[in-house]
């Protein structure tokens, strides 16, 4: 198959690319920046501009590998949690994502052969954050600034649908792996015995290894059957204080140092209650009755597995 990824130099997309390569999936990484082939994926630099009538538009050279593409992956947008969510960071936030997936749909509705499937990004934060509720599928959006940018990603995603192209949505929890992404960003602490909860603790944190996000990500790929949201989450999430406790664990360090609430939101101001704070117990609903399996399945093998 020859699959198109934008977004495919993160933490998570480079990693699903060196994985579908290694099954000897032609992977063709579009970025704005130029580069070239790693681990037998190959870069090729494609803009996005905007057109005089204000829509997005692809460049031809990502036009042109758009079409016959088997599969087109949209993984492309600035950190949720890179930097204070300014109004300017917060209308990048925005723009980097609705800018590459107005302009793939555009190229997906427009070449003569679209892939069979679009896979689009998205995240957990889609459901606002709450202490008591369990969210499937099913559920509605929140009404926070992270839960509106995740819902105006997907109704730009949705655009693609087609009778010839399904449109599968990846709602993401945190994802646990070595090298990056949130534990890279905990794990100073711990290693200096100063780790522990942050706020109460008791905000459910829903998560997934990166092998099982990017095993997810085939069985989407692969399955005609699975189309619209999927939350891609390990199937049980736990709470901030427990997560904690298990990465101590995992480090074989204590977990007895809680960041209070109000340090939280001098540091990082909107971010701290819009992502650092918020509670999402998501289920993965559509995953399980599809019949995925998960390679870990609770927290503590996840960690083991991640330091």
């Amino acid at each position: 198959m020859k699959i198109v990824v934008t977004g495919g130099t993160g933490f998570i997309g480079r990693a699903l690319c060196a994985a579908l390569a290694a099954d000897g999936h032609d992977v063709v990484v579009l970025s704005r920046f130029s580069g070239g082939a790693y681990q037998g994926v190959r870069h090729v630099r494609a803009q996005v501009i905007r057109d005089a009538n204000g829509a997005y538009r692809y460049e031809p050279q990502g036009i042109a590998e758009i079409d016959g593409a088997n599969a087109v992956i949209n993984l492309a947008g600035a950190g949720i949690a890179d930097s204070r969510w300014t109004p300017a960071r917060k209308a990048l936030l925005h723009e980097s994502r609705l800018s590459v997936t107005r302009a793939l749909t555009s190229a997906i509705r427009g070449t003569a052969s679209p892939p069979s499937v679009f896979i689009s990004g998205s995240a957990v934060g889609y459901y606002g954050s709450d202490f008591a509720k369990v969210f499937d599928e099913s559920a509605p959006a929140g009404s926070d600034f992270l839960a509106q940018l995740c819902a105006d990603w997907e109704q730009a995603a949705r655009e693609a649908e087609s009778e010839s192209c399904r449109v599968v949505i990846l709602r993401t929890g945190l994802v646990l792996a070595r090298g990056g992404g949130l534990l890279a960003k905990m794990k100073p602490p711990f290693m200096f015995f100063v780790g522990g909860p942050t706020g109460s603790g008791r905000q459910w944190m829903s998560w997934i290894h990166r092998d099982d996000w990017i095993a997810m990500v085939r069985w989407a790929m692969t399955s005609a059957s699975v189309r619209g949201p999927i939350n891609v989450v390990a199937p049980v999430a736990v709470t901030n204080a427990d997560f904690s406790s298990a990465f101590g664990r995992a480090l074989h360090r204590p977990s007895l140092f809680p960041v209070p609430a109000f340090v939280l939101r001098l540091m990082f101001g909107e971010m701290a209650d819009g992502a650092v704070l918020a509670s999402q117990r998501v289920v993965p609903t559509a995953a399980q009755a599809g019949g995925f399996t998960y390679t870990y399945g609770d927290i503590d093998s996840a960690l083991r597995a991640s330091t």
